[in-house]
């Protein structure tokens, strides 16, 4: 699959927010490089609880992208992304690069000012350790 029909995946689970469908998105040993986290996560179930805590906690009414650079041919695209969380502008950018089945291989977020970085890293705290509960 190109990079295109991948991102078309991605964006009908932007849509959707199907645990399942994001689950058949990803790889077994995906890798995901957070913007407050300094080691990256690897594998399926950890890649899966960091997509999950962010649907929850970045995907708002507010949420939205704001510019796509897709690479067919290195099989990745970057997205950049806007919201607002709790009176907080968030910009940041996904990087998502698929391997040859068409599975998200590595996902890595980036966010930007550091009031911002800051907001996720408290929301995204308090998800994940919801989610562990």
């Amino acid at each position: 699959m190109s990079a295109r029909d991948n991102l078309k995946a991605w964006h009908r689970h932007m849509e959707h927010k199907s645990p399942s469908g994001l689950s058949d998105q990803l790889a077994d040993d995906a890798v995901f490089h957070s913007p407050v986290v300094h080691t990256p996560q690897a594998g399926k179930p950890i890649v899966m609880a960091y997509l999950s805590a962010a649907d929850v906690v970045l995907n708002n009414d507010s949420f939205h992208y704001v510019r796509e650079i897709v690479d067919d041919e290195a099989n990745m695209a970057m997205l950049e992304f806007a919201l607002e969380l709790d009176g907080v502008h968030v910009n940041g950018v996904d990087i998502i690069s698929w391997n040859a089945d068409g599975k998200i291989q590595d996902f890595k977020v980036m966010v930007r000012p550091l009031k911002a970085i800051n907001k996720v890293w408290e929301e995204m705290g308090k998800m994940l350790e919801t989610m562990k509960g």
